[in-house]
């Protein structure tokens, strides 16, 4: 055994290699990526990983090695398991054989996503155990119980971690050397394998009785812990119950409550948690879940209790907890009224705000203003994805009308062309989302016969998330060479007729290829291709020559590079962000801007 200073996603990753996991899938997504990235990082012989092109592949890959009889792990972030969803559900009423453990990280904030939903609403629906940790090092164990629990009850498990438990730092004792579990194969049964309606309503019933056994055994499970005895009593799950105990330590009059199996509901040890207790204050992120439950469990037994959280507004009902807001919340509920945040105690100012941008140099801010000059006099839809590519939004570039949801780009061009013909539709998607989701878009739009442009910003990796490798890149996790996936293929075997493919650092041709795709009618597809800057850095730096510099400030104004800044009315450029990219070279109308 040795102790490793880890990331809480890297505990997860070391936990499931500790548990001799088979098989572990994903798809990256922040704050969930460093699992998979650290489980490469260590000898792991016998055990298959890869990153798949979307979460609902991930899921039924692992669900395979699962009716293996082999351990398989899928992991992904909050949003993702939307699009996962479809076999989770399914998998819910056929069950596995090999223990499977899903980890959905949840982003309260949100830090990096485009919603605050919490998993535990999901497992609830789903009707499958869900174990929430509070701290990396209670996170490596959960996964391992996770294993063992979902083969005890032949069901998938859900591991919930949150933002901050993902990206802390632990020391976590494990084994020097990990070995792959030994599993029987998979076993042809149809009647189990292949779900039809009657199976499902039969297993329906089955998962329904054996919940009612899973919260018995999670009533003696040692994630749910009571400490004091007084008759106020806190009700705390995942991080914020760390928050809370840290409080507690120097306000120690009050009973704390851990709920780290939060479904199925452990309702004996709840009950017995709850004996002289007259008033409890549920303190957890995202939804109500505990609060609910706990009122629903107070109405079955007739207990006496007052309920306090959300539902009351004495917890915010969104965004995160911290130590400031559980001395807050904590301390009113014990009738010290308001208390001052830490932040406010020191004096210490508040850092000012950092909107997201794009990167100096990012070929994205060319692509951008590449179709922005060429609709200059046009009407025109722009629709965004998720990714790098979603910052085309902020000013001056402001290029991104809509951003729903991973792949939604291409196909909300389409409901705007259907809706407005005089318009030019064009969407903007990555080359990892194209691969996630985006084909499917593309297709319809073919089959549909929509009027748009589909804008491919194909920066040869997954950048927002970590530069992890797609099916374009010509690698994968298990570092084996494979062909390249051509997306100009994929886009003319699709059925798109007119495919151009520029570099948007080449700004006349680029502006050019947009306007010649905008008179064409059907589907039409640009790649603009160019590595991203994190990666593949430039050899030169610009500069400009404040004699010739006329300080009208185009380049500021158009592009929002933030390499750019201006000193006495003149534009300067800092050698330190600078890429060479040569963007703002192109738009200086006196030429004052060079390379070097």
């Amino acid at each position: 055994m040795s102790k490793k200073y880890v990331m809480g996603n890297g505990a997860i990753a070391l936990g499931a290699l500790s548990a001799g996991v088979n098989l572990v899938s994903g798809y990256p997504g922040t704050p969930s990526s460093e699992i998979i990235e650290t489980a490469a990082k260590y000898p792991h012989e016998g055990t298959y990983l890869e990153w798949s092109v979307n979460e609902k592949a991930a899921m039924e890959v692992a669900a395979a090695a699962a009716y293996c009889g082999a351990r398989s792990m899928v992991t992904m972030k909050q949003v993702g398991l939307n699009v996962a969803s479809d076999p989770l559900m399914s998998l819910a009423y056929v069950g596995v054989k090999g223990g499977m453990v899903v980890v959905a990280a949840d982003d309260p904030g949100p830090i990096s996503s485009q919603t605050e939903q919490d998993t535990r609403r999901f497992a609830e629906f789903a009707r499958i155990p869900v174990f929430d940790p509070s701290s990396p090092e209670e996170a490596y164990e959960m996964v391992q119980d996770a294993f063992v629990c979902s083969e005890t009850y032949k069901t998938p498990v859900i591991l919930r971690p949150t933002t901050r438990v993902d990206h802390a730092y632990a020391s976590i004792e494990t084994p020097d050397h990990f070995q792959a579990k030994e599993y029987e194969g998979f076993v042809k049964d149809s009647k189990k394998w292949v779900i039809f309606p009657r199976l499902s309503f039969a297993n329906h019933a089955m998962i329904e009785k054996r919940n009612v056994g899973i919260g018995e055994d999670f009533s003696a499970c040692r994630y749910n812990t009571v400490s004091g005895s007084f008759d106020k009593a806190v009700v705390a799950t995942g991080v914020s119950y760390a928050y809370a105990g840290e409080y507690l330590k120097e306000h120690p009059q009050i009973r704390l409550i851990k709920v780290g199996t939060p479904y199925p509901l452990p309702e004996s040890f709840l009950l017995k948690a709850l004996e002289g207790v007259s008033e409890v204050l549920c303190f957890e992120e995202l939804s109500p879940y505990i609060e609910e439950s706990l009122l629903k469990l107070i109405g079955k037994h007739h207990l006496d209790i007052r309920v306090r959280g959300k539902l009351t507004g004495d917890v915010p009902a969104s965004g995160e907890n911290d130590t400031d807001s559980a001395r807050r919340i904590i301390g009113r509920f014990l009738g010290y009224g308001p208390a001052e945040s830490s932040a406010d105690l020191s004096g210490a100012p508040q850092p000012p705000a950092r909107p997201p941008v794009l990167c100096a140099g990012c070929p994205h801010r060319a692509s951008f203003y590449a179709v922005k000059q060429a609709m200059k006099g046009r009407k025109a839809y722009f629709c965004g994805d998720i990714g790098c590519y979603t910052l085309g939004n902020a000013m001056p570039l402001d290029m991104v009308d809509t951003c729903l949801c991973m792949g939604a780009g291409i196909t909300m061009a389409q409901g705007f062309n259907h809706m407005d013909k005089d318009a030019v539709a064009i969407s903007f998607t990555g080359d990892s989302t194209f691969f996630a989701s985006g084909i499917t878009g593309v297709v319809n739009a073919v089959y549909n016969a929509a009027d748009m442009i589909v804008c491919v910003l194909d920066n040869s990796t997954t950048a927002m998330t970590g530069h992890q490798p797609h099916p374009g890149t010509g690698r994968n996790l298990m570092k084996t060479p494979v062909e390249k996936i051509s997306i100009e293929k994929i886009l003319l075997a699709a059925g798109v007729e007119k495919v151009m493919t520029v570099d948007p650092l080449d700004l006349d041709a680029a502006v050019a290829a947009v306007r010649e795709c905008a008179e064409h009618k059907g589907v039409k597809a640009i790649i603009f291709k160019s590595p991203c800057v994190a990666i593949v850095k430039p050899d030169r730096k610009m500069r400009v020559d404040g004699d010739m510099c006329v300080g009208c400030l185009r380049c500021i104004k158009e592009i929002g590079c933030p390499a750019l800044s201006v000193n006495d009315g003149t534009v300067v450029i800092d050698e330190n962000l600078c890429t060479g990219c040569g963007l703002c070279a192109k738009l200086c109308p006196v030429g004052a801007i060079g390379g070097v």
